[in-house]
Order: C-alpha cells, then sequence, then structure tokens
C-alpha cells in the first residue's frame, strides 16, 4: 500500500491540475456568453443598473421585438444577407476547397508541391492585408457595394484547400478510385459519385470553418460596402453600436442582436458534429 500511494500522488495531482485549468477555461469562455443572455433579457434601465443577475425585469420578447422594429426593421436584413453570405458561401466555398485538396492529392502535374507551398503561405496571410487589393480589383470591375463584393472572395479558403488534401488522403483511398476507373467511371463520375461521398466529413469540417469565419468577418464587408441594406449582422451592429454613443436607445437592441447573431453557429456545430467522426470508408476497401 505503502509503495502505491507515492505513484498514484503525481496522476492525482496531474489530473487536478488538468481540470483545474479546464475548468477555468470552460469559466473564461462561458461567462461572457452568461451575461450576453442576462443582459439580453433586460430592459435599458436593468442593463445599465448593478441589479443585472437579478431575476426580475426580464423583456427577452420586447426587446426581440425592438430589435427587428429598429430603423424599419433593419436588423432583419442584415440577418438575411449574413444568411446568404455564410451560408450559402461556405457551402459553394466547402466544395472548392474540397476539390482542390482532392486535386492537389490524387493527380500529379508540374509544379503540385510549389503551388501546394503557395496555398499554405497563403494560410499565413492575415485577411485584413488581402481588404485593400481586393476593393481595387472589385473597383476595376465595377463590384463595389455589391453583393459579389463580399460573397466571391469567401468562396476561396486556402486553409480549407490544405483540409481538403488531408481528408483526401485518409478518406479515399485509391484502391477504390482504381476499382470505379475499371468499372468504366470517368475522372469526374470517380470524383462526384465515389470519393465525394467518402469526403463527407470533411466537407462538413470546412464548411463549419468557412461558416463561422464568414458569419464573423467584418474588416472585409466595412471596406466593400457604404449601403446599409448590404450590410451583414457585424458590420450592423457595429454601426448600431457607434450610433449608441449619442442615441442611447441602441444599446439594448446592440445587446440582443449579438446574442441572436450567434445562434446560427451554435446550431450549426449541434446540428453537424455528428459528421465529424462518421466512417464513411469503413468495409469499402476489403
Amino acid at each position: 500500500m505503502s509503495a502505491t500511494t507515492p505513484a498514484l500522488r503525481p496522476r492525482a495531482l496531474g489530473r487536478t491540475a488538468v481540470n483545474t485549468v479546464v475548468g477555468i477555461s470552460v469559466l473564461y469562455t462561458l461567462l461572457p456568453v452568461l451575461w450576453l443572455v442576462l443582459a439580453a433579457a433586460k430592459n435599458r434601465d436593468a442593463l445599465f443598473s448593478s441589479d443585472l443577475l437579478s431575476a426580475g425585469d426580464f423583456s427577452l420578447a420586447a426587446n426581440i421585438g425592438d430589435l427587428f422594429a429598429m430603423d424599419g426593421g433593419l436588423y432583419g436584413r442584415w440577418y438575411l444577407n449574413s444568411l446568404l453570405y455564410a451560408v450559402v458561401g461556405a457551402a459553394i466555398g466547402a466544395l472548392i476547397s474540397t476539390a482542390c485538396g482532392y486535386a492537389f492529392d490524387k493527380y500529379r502535374f508540374r509544379h503540385k508541391e510549389k503551388l501546394f507551398g503557395l496555398v499554405l503561405a497563403a494560410v499565413m496571410v492575415p485577411q485584413t492585408v488581402l481588404a485593400l487589393p481586393l476593393y481595387l480589383m472589385a473597383s476595376g470591375v465595377g463590384m463595389v457595394n455589391t453583393f459579389w463584393a463580399v460573397f466571391v472572395p469567401v468562396l476561396f479558403n486556402p486553409f480549407g484547400v490544405y483540409l481538403g488534401r488531408i481528408f483526401s488522403r485518409g478518406y479515399v483511398p485509391d484502391e477504390v478510385l482504381e476499382a470505379a476507373r475499371v468499372d468504366g467511371a470517368g475522372e469526374l463520375a470517380s470524383y462526384f459519385r465515389v470519393a465525394l461521398r467518402m469526403l463527407g466529413p470533411g466537407v462538413v469540417t470546412v464548411f463549419l470553418f468557412q461558416l463561422t469565419a464568414i458569419w464573423n468577418n467584418f474588416f472585409l464587408p466595412m471596406v466593400m460596402l457604404s449601403d446599409q441594406q448590404l450590410y451583414p449582422v457585424s458590420l450592423g451592429l457595429f454601426a448600431w453600436n457607434s450610433s449608441a454613443t449619442v442615441s442611447p436607445e441602441y444599446y439594448p437592441v446592440v445587446v440582443t442582436g449579438s446574442l441572436l447573431a450567434v445562434v446560427p453557429l451554435i446550431l450549426a456545430f449541434m446540428l453537424l458534429q455528428r459528421f465529424w467522426r462518421s466512417g464513411l470508408t469503413a468495409g469499402a476497401v476489403k
């Protein structure tokens, strides 16, 4: 007993330290969300008072009504814009990135690794650095202050291409593609009928990364857009928050709008997380 006790103590101390760090990280993450939920459920007077954590003065339904009525229902338009930018853009971008990663993995062509090195280098470039060149390009073709000025740039994601190659290497065996070619399937048929089905977890993963990045995208819309009808939620709430310094009635709607803005991301991760661990190639190769 005395010989095993000293060996167990470092293990117990390590487990306690890990649990403590995890607990602090969870609190650091959840406390702002808790504050946001409580603040969105309060009226303006309670929002600026010290009784924010009290159980009374709940007015979430009224705040949501005020949110969608503010400035002629502009928030609803922003929300729809964000859904179009993020959901449609992430879906198309995930398919493009996965196809590019598949091509880098399965095909041989000149300077393949050098081109893939450029893709990896592009991952290191901050998106804010690209905003001005993208603006100049969009201005050259007359796309500034249009839906396409924000939508087109988000379709291409170097990190998604990298993930697509990783998933293609792990989920699509070469033997399956060879069997499809022996059966007479062309390259496009092999990809869409065989490989793309196996790449389902990769497509979903890239989609979720893209969805989060596009939904939270702020600097590119701020550079490209001047028409409030085209704003996403992130830029619209920033505009309202700037107006709140002279018009305090904007503060409650900004808080409530921020709470509603995280709902699509939470739903997307809850509904699609099961696909991450799906072994779609199980039994494909005997």
